[in-house]
């Protein structure tokens, strides 16, 4: 099968098509053909620098959208040709960005009818770190106010719209030039962060979710009202968070998303009801996958890129 790998760490330039095994599920895994695989930042990251998975080889990717080809001994949901979108375990069952995969069966869920597998390609991700931080983490509420930053992105657009389903007033943060967007996501507060500075402008917030780490993790503890979490989806940083966290009369968290088959099904149910819908600014055929990480990583782009098996 074809495969995007690196064999050593670097720029894009580093990815490039391979001729490789088709993987055989094991007991509780399916084997998934994928038809479409979102391309995220923790894809360019890791590829850069190695992150979590040390030094290559290795095939990047963690989103899927395709049909399950076989299903192992023990896998009772799945049946061969049954579509399904879902996310491989993070961060160490990465691979996706191939035309097979393999991945434990509880990573995935059926896909909804209503959309292609471009959309349900795009969304696993980005989709499973919002519901686990403003649902799960946060347990958002009606009439709460949840600041998003970064609301254009890949997870902040998507996080907006689970906000939004769950009864939130939604302030986002965004270049100017990207308002008119998340207004369209039904952002009910825009804010240009190049002009203004949150920390003076937001207050009495009950739920942040953090997109961008550093010194936007801390800073966001002062706008909450008391008893108010911050949720950063960045898993490190300084301790001084939860220190001032406990000042101010407040909480932090700190998380890495984690593949789940009840949070796909949740995912799937918003979909289907019409209340979530993934953006996609480009779509790129797999070979092009150097492509789609230099696209990525200029952090101009709203919404996600795929990479399709066409």
């Amino acid at each position: 099968m074809r495969a995007i790998r690196q064999d050593v760490l670097g720029g894009p330039e580093v990815l490039a098509q391979v001729q490789v095994d088709r993987p055989v599920p094991r007991a509780n895994e399916v084997l998934v053909r994928v038809r479409a695989a979102g391309v995220n930042p923790t894809d360019w990251k890791h590829r850069a620098n190695g992150g979590f998975l040390g030094d290559p080889p290795f095939v990047l990717g963690w989103d899927v959208s395709g049909e399950v080809e076989a299903a192992g001994t023990g896998v009772a949901e799945f049946r061969p040709g049954d579509e399904v979108f879902g996310m491989l375990t993070y961060p160490f069952g990465h691979g996706s960005h191939a035309e097979y995969v393999t991945a434990p069966a509880r990573g995935f869920w059926h896909k909804p009818t209503g959309i292609g597998h471009v959309q349900a390609g795009a969304l696993p991700l980005v989709s499973l770190t919002a519901w686990q931080a403003l649902v799960e983490r946060a347990d958002v509420r009606p009439g709460q106010r949840v600041l998003v930053h970064a609301a254009a992105g890949g997870v902040g657009h998507v996080a907006v719209q689970i906000a939004k389903a769950r009864g939130a007033h939604v302030i986002g943060t965004a270049s100017a030039g990207k308002h008119d967007f998340l207004r369209s996501l039904g952002v009910d507060e825009p804010l240009d962060y190049r002009k203004t500075d949150f920390a003076e402008a937001v207050r009495d917030v009950d739920v942040v979710l953090d997109t961008l780490g550093g010194e936007t993790s801390v800073k966001s503890l002062g706008v909450l009202r008391p008893g108010g979490i911050v949720v950063s989806i960045l898993p490190v940083g300084s301790d001084d968070l939860y220190a001032e966290a406990a000042r101010l009369g407040v909480r932090a968290a700190r998380m890495l998303v984690d593949a789940d088959r009840g949070g796909m099904r949740e995912i799937a149910a918003l979909v289907e009801a019409g209340k979530l819908r993934a953006s996609v600014e480009r779509t790129f055929p797999l070979a092009a996958a150097a492509e789609a990480h230099a696209l990525g990583e200029t952090g101009r782009t709203s919404g996600k890129l795929v990479l399709t098996m066409d």
